[in-house]
This record gives structure tokens, sequence and C-alpha cells, in this order.
């Protein structure tokens, strides 16, 4: 098929324009393996493109195992891998079932979820809960009793509490909260420090009224919603991927409509091209390490959230997070130049996320493939570090390996001339 360089201006133009005009709206928090379709209580979901369970190594295998373990699908480990190779509990990739994870992104029919609404264009994504401040977690490769008890916590008692006080309203709009928040310092990837205040405001007067049935249930919940910046971020992943969808399946735009990390290494998918994974080597990295933890220990297990900016979040509004020096190294005005430096790669500017430290403008939105692979500019993508043992260990700054933006460009070209 041959197709004009101005056509491909204008499938880009289109997928900007849905990834700009999106309106992520909360609507319900459900068991996962009772709204998603296809999801069968003997599947676990994680992050990536999806490779045979025998090619799963390191914390998010582990991270998999945990998940059988935790759904009772397997009395012990031994018993969980021999199912896994057996086929009889199967593993998925979050993004073929219309979610996103968080770093191994280990999904279970029972985990509850965040269902968000595209209400411009009528598509819905879902992103599981937070599991809590501990460093150990399963989405980061750890299973043992403590984090079987935090999961068990968000489940039993966090979520339902949520859940109740969410259906008291028509939904809870995310975009409005995100705006604000860019220009609270956050940069909805790595700090969402405000947004989940402004979230937690929303939920307020619902709070109020079911205090009458126990104020101890209510304590629990803002506390976890507050406890740290990562609560709202699964809120930012589900609004994010609704936004992203919007812009898949674009004929001709060779614009970007997911990132995603596995064990095995970085891919990305783009609009035009259906959803064909172009696959290449881990990012580097430029990490802070927590006290204790040393380079030597840095690991790959997956990660989705990378999601945030495929729509222009995170990495994308860097320079709207000056706090984050402190938590993921660096300096502010090399944050600010990563910022301006990603304008090069992008369709435009959005202009409902904004940059006060740019003078406003609007974040860079909508990598272009040909963009990168003609400027060597990489995108900027904000994350957490695992560990070879399990659990986070940092916070830094990745990029992406060149070569899945040349593989996807030559696809590009031998599909469209």
């Amino acid at each position: 098929m041959q197709f004009a360089p101005d056509r491909r201006v204008e499938a880009n133009k289109l997928a900007f324009e849905r990834l700009t005009k999106s309106d992520p709206v909360l609507v319900d928090v459900r068991p996962a393996g009772k709204f998603i379709p296809g999801f069968t209580r003997n599947i676990i979901l994680t992050s990536g493109p999806p490779t045979p369970w025998s090619d799963y190594t390191g914390g998010q295998r582990d991270a998999i195992i945990g998940g059988a373990l935790f759904e009772n699908l397997a009395m012990d480990r031994a018993e969980a891998v021999a199912k896994l190779d057996a086929g009889e509990i199967k593993v998925g990739g979050c993004h073929d079932f219309g979610c996103v994870g968080s770093l191994a992104g280990i999904y279970t029919a029972s985990m509850p979820v965040f269902v968000v609404e595209n209400r411009a264009f009528g598509n819905v994504a879902c992103c599981n809960i937070y599991e809590g401040s501990n460093p150990r977690r399963l989405n980061y490769g750890v299973y043992d009793e403590g984090v079987r008890e935090r999961l068990l916590l968000v489940q039993n008692e966090i979520v339902p509490v949520i859940a109740e006080a969410l259906r008291q309203s028509s939904g809870i709009p995310l975009k409005p909260i995100i705006k604000r928040a860019l220009g609270m310092g956050d940069e909805m990837h790595s700090r969402n420090s405000a947004a989940a205040l402004l979230f937690l405001r929303e939920l307020v007067p619902s709070f109020l009224g079911l205090a009458s049935s126990g104020s101890d249930r209510i304590v629990r919940a803002v506390q976890a919603m507050v406890d740290d910046q990562y609560f709202f971020l699964r809120l930012s992943m589900a609004a994010a991927k609704a936004t992203a969808d919007a812009a898949r399946g674009i004929e001709g735009s060779s614009v970007v409509t997911a990132m995603a990390f596995n064990c095995r290494g970085f891919a990305l998918r783009v609009s035009g091209l259906g959803d064909t994974w172009f696959k290449g080597p881990h990012a580097s990295v430029e990490a802070k390490l927590f006290e204790g933890h040393s380079e030597d220990e840095i690991t790959w297990m997956g990660g989705e959230s990378i999601i945030a900016e495929t729509i222009g979040l995170g990495g994308f509004a860097q320079a709207s997070a000056p706090s984050l020096q402190a938590y993921q190294g660096g300096s502010y005005e090399t944050m600010i130049a990563r910022n301006k430096e990603l304008y090069a790669i992008t369709v435009g500017e959005n202009s409902d996320y904004l940059v006060p430290a740019l003078g406003f403008r609007g974040t860079p939105t909508g990598i272009d493939i040909f963009k990168v692979v003609e400027s060597k500019v990489l995108p900027v993508l904000d994350v957490g570090i695992a560990g070879k043992g399990g659990g986070q260990i940092g916070a830094g700054v990745v990029r992406p390996p060149l070569a899945c933006f040349e593989t996807a460009a030559e696809a590009y070209r031998q599909r469209y001339g």
C-alpha cells in the first residue's frame, strides 16, 4: 500500500486529537474476573508483550507464581510451577485484556480493578489497585504472608469503602484532577501526591454520608489513599490506557499507542500497525537507589506504567515536578532540559496538560516513531527501580532503545510504502 506523507500527517493529527480530547472518567471498582471479558480464574495477567511461560525469569516469574498462590490456584510454589508448565494456569498480557500493569503487573481474577470509561470515545480500560507503601510488593516480584495480608486488606477493607462512595456519584472525571495536579507539583507517574488529595476531595461528601455505618473503615480507606504518592498512579494509568486506546488502529498513523517492559526487554505498539509489539533490548537507566542498595542489584521484571508517557504525562511533564530530583536524582535544570527536547519527537502540545515551568506550554504529546528515528531523541520515562531480590530499591529515569522505533519504522514502510 502506498501512503502519501501528507496522509500520514493527517492520520497523526487524528491520533493526536484522540489523545488530547479523551475524557477518562472513573465509573466503578470491580473484581477483575467479574468485569473483564475472557478473564477466567486460571489466568494470571502480567506486564509487557506476552511471552511463553518458560521465558519469564527473575522477579516477573516469581510474581506470576505469587499471583497463582494468592488466587489459591496452587497449594505451594512447586504446584504452581507445575500447573504453569502444564498450561493449567495460563499467563496473559495486561494490554490484551484492556488493562495496564504496574511493574510485574500481576492481575488475578479476584483482584479489584478501577474501571475507567473514556466518555469521549466510548472505550473502557482497567488498572488494579495499589498494594501499599511497603517496598516488598507482588508487583515487585515478592509474595509472602505480609504481601498476602496487604492484598487482602486492600481487597476486603479499602476497596469496598471506595466502591460504595463512588457509586453515590455519577463517576469521577479524572482529567480535571490531572490538569490541576500538574500545576501543583505532580507529573502523574512518579509523583501523584497532589492528585491523590484532589481525588480524595471528590470522595469526601460520600465518605461523610457513609460515616454513620462505621468511621474506622473510612479512616483506613483515607489512610491508604494518602499513604504515599503512588495511590493515584493506578488511576492515572487507567486514565492513560483509556486515552491511548482511543488512538489505536488509525490507518497510516505512526503515533505510539503503548510502551511496555517485560523481563526480556522493551517494546512498543504503533497506531497504524495494529497490535504488533516491536521489541528491543532493555532500556538504559539513570537511577537514585535507596540507602543500602547498589546498581548491580537493578533488574527488569516488567512495567506498563509508562502508558503515562505515551499520552504526554510522566517524563513528558517532568518539569512540573521539581521535587522529583530528591526522589530519583539529577537536577531540576536537567529535568527542564529533558522535557523541552521531547517536543522534537511528538505531534503537538496538549492544550489541557500544561507545564508551569515551561511558561504553561502544553506537554509534548503523541510520540511519532519517525521523529524519534530521525532526531535520535528518545522518550524520557519516569519509573520505579526493582531489585534482583524483589522489592523496590529506588527510582529513576529510563530511555527506551532506539531499535524498537527503527523496527517499527521499517514495518511501517513495508506496509505503507
